[in-house]
Parts: structure tokens; sequence; C-alpha cells
């Protein structure tokens, strides 16, 4: 099968900006159907950077052709191009993107909070309501302190939205969404949910797939 020429297959730009500079390539985001590479696509249409998503034919094999293997050599996505760095997994994006262009500023303790929760996310959030085996033993376990954290505040670190509700918000959405996890025993999880999918952002990613 030939090789695809990935840096100019099926790309869509964010329509929200222009290119500061026509010298300056733009960020891109490899992803495929069903991937986590919406989570961090809802996460740069919230902070309105430009970008390209370069949607990969997975069926067809095309994250096991040299172009993407010579991005990430594990050969899946999510993966980014932003100049010379060559980026992949959801959460290690979801940090750098914070980092160089969300809260530039934030404060090493701010950033270690955004670590916690991007790898609480991926690592526990994400299996325990997802295996199918272990769902019900971990459902209470892990929504109980989310709810909890949600009754204190509008979102997980504050009253401002930010990497953290991406990271985490995304698997709760995903569980309702794919699962039809029930969370009327969770109620500020259920108020938070219904936020969630009012933003923009979320609409045009996750919420249209």
């Amino acid at each position: 099968m030939r090789s695809p020429d990935l840096l100019n297959h099926r790309q869509t730009q964010s329509p929200k900006h222009q290119r500061e500079s026509k010298d300056l390539p733009m960020l891109k985001l490899y992803g495929g159907a069903r991937s986590r590479a919406s989570i961090d696509q809802w996460y740069l249409e919230e902070i309105s950077l430009p970008y390209e998503f370069v949607m990969l034919d997975m069926a067809a094999g095309e994250h096991r052709q040299p172009d993407f293997l010579a991005i990430n050599p594990i050969g899946k996505v999510p993966a980014i191009v932003d100049g010379e760095l060559k980026l992949w997994e959801s959460g290690a994006i979801l940090l750098y993107l914070a980092e160089k262009y969300g809260e530039p500023e934030a404060s090493l303790a701010t950033r270690a909070l955004w670590a916690q929760w991007v790898v609480f996310a991926n690592a526990t959030l994400g299996p325990g309501l997802f295996m199918e085996e272990i769902r019900a033993k971990e459902e209470v376990r892990l929504l109980t302190p989310i709810n909890h954290q949600l009754e204190n505040s509008e979102y997980f670190l504050g009253e401002t939205f930010g990497v953290v509700d991406v990271a985490v918000g995304s698997y709760l959405a995903y569980a309702q969404i794919m699962v039809s996890m029930d969370f009327s025993d969770y109620p500020a999880i259920a108020r938070y949910l219904k936020d969630i999918y009012s933003r923009p952002a979320f609409q045009k990613t996750i919420g249209a797939r």
C-alpha cells in the first residue's frame, strides 16, 4: 500500500483564527475516528488556538505508514507536531498545550495539579469506568470524591474552566454517551456535565462524534 502524504492528508483548519504569520507552521493534530484525539481537539477549541486536524484512516493502516511513524513510532493517535516538537499521548499533549498556550503563567503548584488530574483521568478514571469487569466496584470509589470536588466549585480547580476539566470531563462525558452511565446519584457531576455539554467547543468536537 502506498504511504500517504500525511502532512497534506484531509486537513481541517480551526476557523476561529487566521495564522499570525505565514512563516510559522500551524500546529497539526493527528487523530482517527473515535479516538482520544477528540480530547485534545476539544482543548484546542477551548483556547482558540489555530490548528490543522489530520484524520487518519486507521482501518486502512495509515497510522502504521512511515510518514506517521516518524511522528509517533508507536503508531497510535493522537499526536501533534508543533514546530520542531513531535508529541504523542493525549495527556502529555494536553499538558503541553496548557503550559505553552492555555495558561503559560500558571504556577508550579497549579501545573502539578494539572498533571495529577490528567494522569488520574487517563490511568485511573478511564479504565475504572470503561472496563466492564471492574466498573461496578470502581464506580462508587471514583465518582464519590469527584462529586464532592464539584460540590465545592463550578469546575475542578475553581470557578474557571481549564485543562483539568477537559481531561476529566471528557471521560465522564464518554461514560454517559458510550456506556449510558447514570449519574443521578452524583448530582454535582450531573450538573457539571450539563454545563460541559453546552460548551460550543465540546459540541464541535466530542459532542459531534
